[in-house]
């Protein structure tokens, strides 16, 4: 596991954005914040594409950019992937034409790092041939892997948006990064076409093993494709950490969104039957509107802190399916009416909204044993899995 080691300062207008933070990269790290707070601008000073950007960012310990002893790396040698809002392809290109540039690029690198190892001879040509070879096997990896066969004579102008997205990732793949760089890539999308594209980023760490910064302002994709989280308010660094930790953090909730606030269980996926599937978690049983996964299929699950009700006894004869056992770890008095609950469940966090009046008529105290409620309609229309 590599880290990029980012210590910069840059300030444009009204706007300064000030970072200084070593992120692990490992796996697929969101970079989330309002909108207007510096997610784009933080990944374009990764990539080299922000010329007023002073300070130092190293991967790996390998400098990028050094302004102190004038150390500059171009955009195009960092090896980054990288993949904006609207794809941007090649509109003159076919769908194979624009995967052929990338591959041809990357090609021509490797054929110019092994300069002066034998110069125009038949060292240079071995070493041309391996990385033709070696191109081919990519291309034909992330063909499969995006599912893009169907795609390759087709020109940008008859994609869809989802299928945009997916040849830009392709692109970026086939340059042979050393980190791919997600800028909102699913923003134009709707719920639907989100949860189409969403398995196909997931690959990109998991069957490429590339390691990705992914822009987003949505709490259900960070829960979704993240295990880390990097949080911006205001261009500065407001957290960092593992998604579960940073999202049920209360003093975060003017940043992460007051509404959307919770927590994120993890679980495994059983059967699903008559539009519902059923979820282990710690043994106890949720239900959820289908996944279209199969059964031992690990869910993050992501429940909003307004969506959890409590009571005292286990209810009988109610329409809420998922009733689960909790201890009732912390209660927290914040704006009136209401209070935040911390809830454990078997070793698992659960978060709790509920007034002050129910606190009070229910008697509730730091340690009781109470029971959480959570309608498997509250999860309708969401990312999940």
């Amino acid at each position: 596991m590599s880290t990029l080691a980012i210590d910069i300062r840059l300030s444009r207008g009204d706007f300064s954005l000030r970072f200084d933070a070593e992120l692990p990269l490992e796996g697929i790290t969101a970079v989330f914040g309002p909108s207007g707070t510096g997610k784009t601008t933080l990944l374009r000073v990764v990539a080299g594409l922000e010329k007023g950007a002073v300070g130092r960012v190293a991967l790996g310990g390998e400098p990028w950019q050094d302004t102190d002893r004038r150390v500059m790396v171009p955009a195009h040698a960092r090896r980054l992937g990288y993949v904006f809002q609207e794809g941007r392809l090649f509109p003159h290109l076919s769908v194979e034409g624009n995967l052929h540039f990338a591959a041809e690029r990357a090609r021509r690198r490797d054929r110019s790092g092994h300069a002066g190892q034998g110069g125009r001879g038949g060292r240079a040509r071995k070493v041309g041939a391996r990385a033709a070879s070696a191109s081919d096997d990519a291309m034909s990896s992330v063909v499969r892997a995006l599912d893009l066969k169907d795609l390759l004579g087709r020109k940008p102008d008859t994609l869809s948006g989802g299928e945009i997205q997916r040849v830009a990732m392709g692109r970026a793949l086939l340059t042979a990064p050393r980190v791919m760089l997600l800028d909102e890539p699913l923003s134009a999308l709707d719920v639907r076409r989100k949860a189409e594209i969403i398995p196909y980023v997931e690959r990109l760490a998991g069957d490429f093993g590339v390691p990705v910064l992914y822009v987003t302002h949505n709490v259900d994709e960070v829960t979704r494709l993240a295990s880390s989280m990097v949080l911006l308010a205001e261009g500065r660094l407001a957290a960092i950490g593992g998604v579960a930790e940073i999202l049920e953090r209360v003093e975060l909730w003017p940043i992460t969104g007051r509404l959307e606030a919770g927590s994120v269980l993890e679980a495994i996926a059983a059967e699903t039957r008559d539009g519902i599937t059923s979820l282990d978690v710690e043994g106890e049983t949720m239900r959820v509107p289908a996944l279209g996964v199969g059964a031992g299929t690990p869910v993050h699950l992501r429940v909003q802190a307004r969506d959890v009700a409590i009571s005292i006894e286990r209810p009988e004869r109610l329409s809420i399916r998922n009733v689960m056992p909790a201890s009732l770890v912390s209660i927290e008095f914040t704006e009136p009416p209401f209070v935040e609950l911390l809830l454990d469940v078997h070793g698992q966090h659960l978060r709790s909204r509920i007034t002050r009046e129910a606190v009070e008529d229910l008697g509730l105290r730091e340690g009781q044993a109470v029971f959480a409620l959570i309608k498997s309609v509250a999860f309708e229309g969401r990312l999940l899995n």
